[in-house]
């Protein structure tokens, strides 16, 4: 468990870099862009998906789950709209008291501390703000539930492309990305790097796995609590999969799948907490980097143990 946790903080004060920053941030500008421009243009026929799914479910399930995700897109618009207005009226201000190399991981700390205030307001308010949205959707027409529930799902599959998406990019980049922080940090450089190609191969499978049990998984979505814990394991099995991969084919010249299992369980906790960081709106973008960065420190650290012992 040392190692794991070590692993973590390194990974957690690695991020806060400007060198793992700049991987997280342009090549999340970039996919942000492209999946709300696919769906912009496809918005009509996600909605239209989306309302098609909604017809076989009953109506107080809607309801229910209806305002559980309103009061959950409430939450992020909030933690969105503060972390925009934090830096809307003080921003002139920030700019002078943090240095240009502090600025990014100040930004960061600003995005958590703004989740960590609206998620202490839910976690005291939540049941009476659901309770809230219960009575509204009560009172709509179903119609109108439908399509706004349909907008809903519209919204949350773009997201979990965004996600999904991210980590076969943090994939492809893990090999410049780690071989950066290796040299930064341990002046050495004893990658390897002759599995590249079967590492990506790995990932697309992965990538096709948690598509197709993702869609069987969809109904499932409807039920609350179960809803999070679902997307939850799906989020860490492919985290776990594919990075574990990733961290294992940079450490080790050959790749023995069995290594892996022999540590599920530090692993899927390493998945688990770069999981975390999709539920805080921009940190989302830099949960894969910070799960290959952990995992590859982990595998090492073990590595270097074996060769020692």
């Amino acid at each position: 468990m040392k190692n794991v946790m070590q692993a973590i903080f390194f990974a957690f004060r690695e991020i806060l870099t400007w060198h793992t920053m700049k991987y997280a941030l342009i090549i999340g500008s970039v996919i942000t862009t492209l999946w709300v421009g696919v769906g912009m243009f496809f918005w009509d026929s996600i909605i239209q998906l989306s309302s098609n799914i909604l017809s076989w479910i009953p109506f107080s399930m809607i309801r229910s789950n209806g305002a559980w995700m309103l009061s959950t897109f409430l939450w992020l618009q909030l933690v969105l709209f503060t972390f925009a207005l934090v830096f809307a009226f003080f921003g002139n201000v920030i700019l002078r008291i943090v240095s240009q190399e502090k600025y990014s991981s100040f930004s960061v700390w600003v995005a958590v501390g703004s989740t960590l205030f609206w998620s202490i307001i839910w976690f005291f308010k939540g049941d009476a703000i659901y309770q809230q949205f219960l009575k509204l959707l009560t009172w709509l027409p179903f119609e109108t539930i439908e399509k706004g529930i349909a907008f809903l799902i519209g919204f949350y599959l773009i997201y979990n492309a965004i996600v999904v998406t991210m980590v076969f990019m943090a994939s492809l980049f893990s090999e410049p990305l780690i071989a950066s922080v290796e040299k930064r940090h341990f002046k050495e450089d004893d990658m390897v790097r002759d599995n590249i190609f079967s590492s990506v191969r790995y990932t697309i499978k992965d990538s096709m796995i948690f598509l197709g049990v993702s869609i069987l998984a969809f109904p499932l979505l409807f039920i609350p609590v179960i809803n999070i814990f679902t997307q939850i394991v799906l989020w860490t099995w492919l985290i776990k999969d594919t990075v574990g991969y990733d961290a294992l084919s940079l450490v080790s010249e050959k790749v023995e799948k069995e290594k892996l299992k022999e540590h599920k369980t530090a692993l899927w906790f390493i998945s688990f907490v770069a999981v975390l960081f999709n539920f805080v709106p921009i940190l989302n973008l830099f949960g894969p980097f910070f799960g290959e960065i952990s995992m590859f420190h982990y595998l090492k650290s073990l590595e270097k143990i074996e060769a020692n012992s």
